[in-house]
């Protein structure tokens, strides 16, 4: 994927910061995700967080499930909104990126509503990631 529209964008980001305003947080990050399909499908997740940290949902875990639960097969892009001046995915959650989405899943951070932290290519992010 070499990038989106600018529809695509917009609409990505305003579906992480909607899915954000509903993470259920105990710690101090609320987090969402919009997850863009191959099929031009926009879905979205947020951090579900539990008393038991162990059992945590993470915001692109629960967009990229959303995505798979409803049919769709190859993921292109995921937008991540966290008011952090530096927000990347877990490795957990770039196991799944890669797994849905490959190497060239467009991985993008926003800090605030179209302010980007990062826009990179799954495999910017993790170049020695194991296939």
């Amino acid at each position: 994927m070499t990038g989106l529209t600018e529809q695509q964008r917009a609409a990505l980001s305003q579906a992480a910061w909607e899915a954000r305003s509903r993470a259920r947080v105990h710690g101090p990050t609320p987090v969402g995700c919009g997850a863009l399909a191959d099929d031009g499908r926009i879905f979205q997740g947020c951090n579900i967080e539990h008393r038991f940290r162990s059992h945590d949902i993470h915001a692109e875990t629960n967009a990229i499930s959303t995505l798979v639960g409803a049919g769709a097969r190859k993921l292109v892009a995921v937008l991540i909104a966290a008011e952090r001046e530096r927000f990347t995915p877990c490795g957990g959650c770039m196991d799944w990126i890669f797994e849905i989405g490959g190497d060239d899943c467009l991985v993008i951070s926003e800090k605030r509503p179209g302010e980007v932290n990062h826009e990179l290519q799954a495999i910017e992010l993790m170049p020695f990631y194991p296939h």
